[in-house]
């Protein structure tokens, strides 16, 4: 798997200057220490901040930068950090790294955890002295055992030179990190299940308000943010606001650069660095190569399994959330898929809302009962025992598991590429329904959105 930002002939080198996240891997792929983090300007953005800005100054670079969450919702980083109260007196926070990354296809997080350590830690430092918090907790996907133990030696080495722990570079500020692997739950992606989960309960999603900048980890005002969204903290910091706005392309709202990959049967899976603004066409052809030979690209998804299927006709979109939201779905986490011609859609929308469905926390019955439900009508059709109105069904599950109808928007991520491959490929779903001389009573009435 290509961890590395080349593209064809290897014309495309990392620098500074244009690979903020990248540009310190080792060729070999193995993880950058302190000594030599340091000696590729490591921490040199953290003394900046404790120098030379106020804290306040931090969170306004942060925005004017206009970096958004890379986790996959988008949200504006700055504006979360300026939720977090002004009262002073408060002076107990939370600064929390959401590292679970169980949305299947991507594993960006897990190459900079187990690569470049360091530099999630100074921007974890970083944010905690623009957020005043002084304790901070990277809530780390289970399975990622490498990543556990490359994150665990760096925390301690960081400690050893004094920047973490108490009075750091002799500021006064002290903030302690915490490296804690949860138990593997795919809702734990949501902020407030991964509170819930840090907390030792149950990991269901929270209501919200109160937002987690209130009342968050034990009651206390909390930031939770991506690896990858804290990991440009340091060279915004560093390098300014203009030229991290200078990082994108033409046309493109979102600032910086961007994780990007394609997996699949493309002739060169990987994940690389990239503008943001680039098409997926680059992304698919130039450097993921285009597909194996003996396969046709059929449909992809832009950014996980929660994204809704595109046609080949859409990868001319540029590679940012209006750009994709322009073609009918989300931008997501930005690590495509490709599905090739042998794929049938119905078979892989049964395995992905299996998943989903196994996923749910159960605390709302849209969720709970609609995604099983789905499940089942998607076993029949892939078996040819589909009845007549089941395709209308899994429509109106579409519509009532959609944004705004459930308490989190775990299932709205589900049903989003049903409902797209339904539109995209609807003979394969009709092709598993049963001649009318063999149905039987359908497993339920057809649901009717607004009826």
């Amino acid at each position: 798997m290509t961890l590395t930002s080349f593209g064809p002939a290897n014309l495309i080198k990392r620098s500074a200057e244009t690979h903020p996240l990248t540009w310190r891997l080792r060729d070999d792929g193995e993880a950058v220490w302190l000594d030599e983090y340091q000696a590729k300007n490591g921490y040199a953005a953290a003394r900046k901040a404790f120098a030379d800005m106020a804290q306040d100054d931090i969170v306004q670079t942060v925005k004017d930068a206009g970096l958004k969450g890379r986790g996959g919702a988008g949200f504006p980083t700055g504006v979360k950090w300026g939720l977090m109260p002004k009262d002073e007196s408060i002076n107990i926070r939370y600064l929390l790294c959401n590292a679970d990354e169980m949305e299947p296809n991507t594993w960006k997080d897990r190459m900079l955890m187990e690569q470049l350590p360091h530099l999630l830690i100074e921007g974890m430092l970083i944010s905690a002295r623009a957020l005043k918090t002084y304790r901070g907790y990277i809530f780390l996907r289970g399975e990622y055992t490498t990543a556990a133990k490359h994150l665990n030696r760096a925390v301690e080495e960081a400690k050893a030179a004094g920047l973490l722990g108490k009075n750091i570079l002799g500021s006064g500020f002290d903030f302690e990190l915490f490296v804690h692997t949860g138990a593997g739950r795919y809702i734990c992606g949501e902020e407030t299940a991964l509170i819930n989960s840090l907390e030792g309960r149950r990991a269901n999603p929270r209501s919200k308000p109160p937002f987690p900048a209130a009342v968050g980890v034990w009651g206390k005002p909390t930031c939770v943010n991506n690896v990858e969204t804290l990991c440009n903290v340091p060279a915004i910091i560093a390098d300014g606001v203009d030229w991290y706005k200078s990082l994108a392309r033409e046309g493109s709202e979102d600032m910086g650069t961007k994780l990007m990959g394609f997996s699949g049967k493309v002739k060169n899976p990987g994940l690389w660095e990239l503008p943001f603004g680039v098409t997926a066409r680059e992304l698919f052809e130039d450097y993921a190569g285009g597909m194996r030979d003996g396969y046709t690209l059929k449909a992809w998804q832009p950014g996980g399994a929660g994204t809704g299927f595109l046609l080949p006709e859409h990868l001319d979109a540029q590679m940012y959330a209006g750009g994709i939201g322009k073609v009918g779905t989300r931008m997501g986490t930005g690590l495509a898929m490709a599905v090739d011609n042998t794929v049938n859609m119905v078979s892989l929308l049964r395995n992905m809302e299996q998943f989903f469905s196994r996923e749910s926390c159960g605390f709302c019955t849209p969720c709970r009962d609609g995604l099983p439900w789905s499940v089942k009508l998607l076993m029949a059709i892939e078996k040819g025992e589909g009845q007549p109105g089941d395709i209308e069904t899994l429509l109106g599950l579409v519509g009532f598991l959609g944004p705004g109808k459930t308490f989190c928007a775990h299932a709205p991520g589900a049903v989003e590429p049903l409902g797209s491959a339904i539109k995209y490929f609807r003979s394969e779903f009709e092709a598993g329904i049963a001649p009318k001389s063999a149905a039987v009573p359908p497993l339920a009435r057809p649901i009717v959105v607004g009826a």
